[in-house]
């Protein structure tokens, strides 16, 4: 912003430049930052931050992210993974039947939300749930679990 629209030109000659005599205008008054949290803010920080400060829950040391590795896909979602003319063929011939590979597609288990169109096809998993395994069956599919 350039110094003509500043607000410090309109308060030449004000003494106290809109900030007051008594309490005054000074560098930081309440400290840097988030000082204060647990003394003299404490009360916003109670009010606007419950539960900023402490622990909660168990640590676990060097924690590797990777062995948590697995995203989820849905029963319903599954042939958005294979591309639209290789399901309609299917749907056609009963002989060709499309793989599905999950793990290919990114996914680590499939879950049973959602309905299936009655077409024979194969899915690859690491991880299926009960009920998507039945449903998958119920389709006249087949699961084949891979590592």
């Amino acid at each position: 912003m350039p110094t003509r629209l500043k607000k410090t030109r309109k308060q030449r000659g004000h003494i106290s430049a809109g900030y007051g005599r008594v309490g005054k205008h000074r560098k930081h008054p309440g400290g840097r930052g988030l000082a204060g949290g647990q003394h003299h803010h404490r009360i916003n920080f109670d009010k606007y931050h419950p539960g900023y400060f402490g622990k909660v829950g168990m640590r676990h040391y060097h924690l590797l992210r990777n062995h948590f590795w697995c995203p989820v896909i849905n029963v319903e979602q599954l042939w958005t993974l294979v591309p639209k003319e290789e399901f309609e063929a299917a749907q056609g011939k009963k002989d060709l039947v499309p793989v599905i590979d999950t793990l290919q597609a990114g996914y680590g288990k499939v879950l049973g939300k959602g309905n299936l169109p009655k077409v024979p096809f194969i899915v690859k998993a690491r991880f299926v749930s009960e009920r998507a395994e039945e449903k998958i069956k119920e389709a006249g599919g087949v699961v084949k679990l891979v590592a």
